[in-house]
């Protein structure tokens, strides 16, 4: 039976993983990732072909993790309650994985984009893009009828914005976001979306 890999394809991900959320994508070199997993630099390019492909693998997963978990949510049978859901999920999901919150929420994804991903990988990034794009609108629709421009506006503050700015404080400052950040979170969904003339 054949050993296995020394370095594998999870462990420098998890390295890499470590490396951006301590110290951000910029300053993610080759040889600092090597470091932190004590292997020579050549394992980590038998691996992945380039800085480039690594980085944007560790985007591309930990992206796929919060929006696969918020999108399920949201599509709950009663659209104001899986919105509710959807919001209280955000302040779970960042206690759950906090190097990932600090991947998303203290970089802008072009920190990690690169010429060199394959069209494997550009595909999956846009269809991040879309997913929550799409995931709003239908979510509007079933809330109110409608997916015109004032109400995409007060929903996509309600389900986005608000709930990712009043963890990305505690995200900054390396705290667990304190309980109080969930009643926060739950009543700007409400008060919000009252503007649109909807309540539970």
């Amino acid at each position: 039976m054949p050993r296995p890999a020394r370095y594998s394809h999870e462990k420098i991900l998890a390295a890499t993983a470590q490396v951006v959320a301590d110290r951000g994508p910029a300053n993610a070199s080759v040889a600092r990732i090597a470091g932190a997993l004590r292997a020579p630099t050549g394992s980590i390019y038998h691996r992945f072909a380039s800085r480039g492909l690594l980085l944007g693998e560790v985007w591309l997963r930990a992206a796929a993790s919060f929006q696969n978990s918020f999108s399920e949510e949201l599509d709950g049978e009663d659209p104001y309650a899986a919105g509710r859901a959807a919001v209280r999920h955000v302040p779970r999901w960042v206690r759950k994985h906090p190097q990932r919150a600090r991947i998303l929420l203290l970089h802008r994804p072009e920190d990690f984009l690169a010429r060199e991903w394959p069209a494997p990988m550009v595909d999956r990034a846009q269809a991040l893009q879309e997913q929550l794009a799409e995931g709003l609108k239908v979510f509007c629709r079933r809330l109110t009828g409608r997916a015109d421009a004032k109400s995409m506006r007060v929903v996509t503050f309600a389900l986005a914005e608000a709930p990712l700015a009043a963890v990305k404080r505690h995200v900054e400052a390396g705290e667990t976001p304190p309980r109080i950040v969930d009643a926060l979170i739950d009543e700007t969904y409400r008060s919000t979306l009252a503007l649109l003339g909807v309540s539970n």
